[in-house]
């Protein structure tokens, strides 16, 4: 790897993930179906969605929070921090930390997400039209605000440190993790849990994507609907999960003897300052979040041996960060989307994604695009499909676009 004067060569230590996603409950289940899986399998008709033009949504099948959290808790949360919570205490789990024994005070919780609990203040608004204000909810306001999954999480542990809700659209869980890692760096605390966690199965919010054209509207075959860099995608649909790693500074990392799953070593953030919903055509800030990234990192772009894209399956995204990461990065990195099987969970996305490129670079194997079957030929990059690639490298790169003209990039290396 090249080395780059402008780096002090902060890595921060990956120690723990955890996943909860429509394509399995926990990380191993999540990875062995987003390796493996020919089809996504948690793709399904939704109720509230009827009448729809997209009516089908990626859910997570096989989960009691109340029998998880305790009946108690639960009610005192809205269904995304549901997931954050559960996707927090494995990846603490699997960091081997014990939050009975750990200094909670230098814990941070960083977590993004696009809409907080946007179903709360659908039902409830509901309740307020049919019964009148006095039967509306107390809990609202703390239930459906964003920070209610950071502010779950750290009771949950519980964790006394920084506590930051971070919402910057699609690029929220990114943001989240580059956000942690700065406080990590700043010395401002030992341990980070950070990621994105998100539950919109909102029928206005689904109403306001149709009628944007920004969904698939593939009702006779959802399955396939979302298909990242096809030439024949129609939009992308929208799922929930949640995602986070835990992040330590390395010399606390290996002062506990922790196992390292793989270092954050880069991270860049960048405004489009083009429209609210349509990423600028020629890239530049998608280009300058990656740019930013890598030198943070100080390497370069023959270093970079595995993108997990943003590919969200919309007609403008795939083409223009594709075409990005062409310019950047050249032709070798082996590029992927893992949308299509876990569906697009807009402010977990990040989060989500960025645990599946540290277990690329753990496995040395890149996920395939599900559903891609004749890439456009705009697409200038090459895009694992039809099965895994094995593959060794050493350094690997995340890459989101959100509303807003949000970007932001992670840049992890190999343990």
């Amino acid at each position: 790897m090249t080395a780059d004067d402008g780096s002090d060569g902060y890595a921060a230590a990956v120690t723990g993930l955890g996943l909860i996603t429509a394509a399995g409950v926990g990380a191993d289940a999540t990875w062995r179906e987003v390796t493996t899986a020919d089809a996504p399998r948690g793709i399904r008709f939704r109720e509230e969605l009827r009448d729809l033009s997209c009516d089908f949504f990626y859910t997570v099948d096989g989960l009691d929070p109340q029998a998880e959290i305790g009946v108690a808790g639960a009610r005192l949360m809205d269904r995304f921090a549901h997931l954050a919570v559960l996707a927090a205490r494995e990846a603490v789990a699997d960091a081997g930390l014990d939050p009975q024994s750990w200094d909670g005070d230098r814990v941070a919780v960083v977590i993004g997400s696009a809409h907080g609990g946007l179903p709360s203040y659908d039902a409830q608004a509901a309740v307020m039209a049919e019964k009148g204000a006095r039967r509306v909810s107390p809990t609202l306001a703390p239930l459906a605000a964003v920070n209610g999954a950071a502010g779950s999480v750290c009771r949950d542990l519980p964790a006394r440190g920084p506590s930051l809700a971070v919402t910057t659209a699609c690029a929220s869980g990114t943001d989240a993790i580059g956000t942690a890692r700065a406080l990590l760096r700043a010395g401002l605390c030992d341990v980070a849990i950070a990621g994105g966690a998100e539950s919109v199965c909102s029928r206005l919010l689904v109403a306001s994507a149709c009628r944007l054209r920004a969904v698939s509207t593939r009702r006779d075959d959802p399955a396939s609907a979302c298909r990242p860099f096809d030439a024949d995608r129609d939009g992308f649909v929208i799922g929930e999960g949640a995602g986070l790693l835990v992040l330590e500074r390395p010399e606390h990392a290996r002062a506990r003897g922790a196992r390292i799953r793989g270092h954050l070593v880069g991270y860049g953030a960048s405004n489009d300052a083009y429209a609210p919903v349509a990423p600028d055509p020629d890239g530049a800030g998608i280009e300058r979040a990656l740019r930013t990234a890598l030198a943070d990192a100080g390497l370069g772009a023959a270093d970079v041996g595995h993108v997990n894209a943003h590919g969200t399956s919309t007609v403008l995204n795939d083409v223009v960060e594709s075409t990005v990461l062409r310019r950047v990065l050249g032709e070798h990195p082996l590029v992927t989307s893992t949308k299509a099987m876990t569906g697009h969970t807009l402010g977990a996305a990040g989060g989500i994604e960025a645990a599946l490129t540290v277990l690329a670079l753990e496995h040395g194997l890149v996920p395939p695009t599900a559903n891609l079957s004749s890439l456009d030929p705009q697409v200038p990059v090459e895009i694992v499909a039809k099965q895994a690639r094995p593959a060794r490298f050493d350094c690997a790169v995340k890459t989101s676009l959100g509303f807003g003209g949000h970007n932001a990039a992670l840049v992890f290396t190999r343990a």
